[in-house]
């Protein structure tokens, strides 16, 4: 059972950092990871519903806020919680937007404009993005519509990283941990 669930968080791990930009006529949807026993986690935010356009505020073209986002219960055992948002359709390959761990596994929420420090009061740490910057860079395609995953990781303990992991570090650290996943996408067009 170990070597299954060591296995599958391999896979879960090269998928998740498979970096080729789909054609632009083609859907994108961020892989569905099956973890322990088929454990997911409902994850919605109030401003936008799976598949529909994120509003401009939380992009370049507006305040470049993050959106609140809101999940269930995870499974039994859930220590803290990572999310990882990135951009699929990104001319040059997958581009991340926020990077976000140690999330206190009493939390159920990221509020609106989450500030941009490496480590908030509650002992939540945020990474790098793709531009090298800590917490979250909204929305900015170059043309046409692209597809924004936020995927939400319920993990079994709390990570060693220092605050400012890129997603790499993150993939790593968490490989072997996650209990189960929930994941939004949302889209915008320019």
């Amino acid at each position: 059972m170990k070597n299954n669930n060591y296995l599958l968080s391999l896979v879960t791990l090269l998928v998740l950092s498979a970096c080729g930009a789909p054609a632009a006529s083609t859907p994108v949807r961020a892989p569905t990871i099956i973890v322990s026993g088929n454990q997911a986690i409902t994850l919605t935010s109030p401003a936008f519903k799976q598949g529909e356009a994120i509003p401009a505020v939380y992009t370049c073209n507006g305040s470049d806020t993050s959106p609140a986002l809101e999940w269930g219960e995870p499974p039994n055992g859930t220590q803290s919680f990572a999310l990882i948002s990135d951009d699929p359709d990104a001319p040059s390959g997958v581009f991340n937007h926020w990077v976000i761990y140690n999330i206190p596994p009493t939390t159920r929420s990221l509020p609106e404009s989450l500030v941009k420090d490496a480590k908030l009061p509650d002992g939540t740490q945020q990474g790098q993005n793709s531009r090298g910057w800590v917490g979250y860079l909204g929305p900015c395609p170059p043309n046409g519509t692209h597809h924004y995953t936020f995927v939400l990781y319920a993990l079994d303990g709390k990570l060693e990283l220092s605050s400012g992991a890129n997603k790499g570090d993150l993939l790593a650290a968490m490989n072997g941990h996650i209990l189960a996943t929930g994941e939004l996408i949302g889209t915008y067009h320019q």
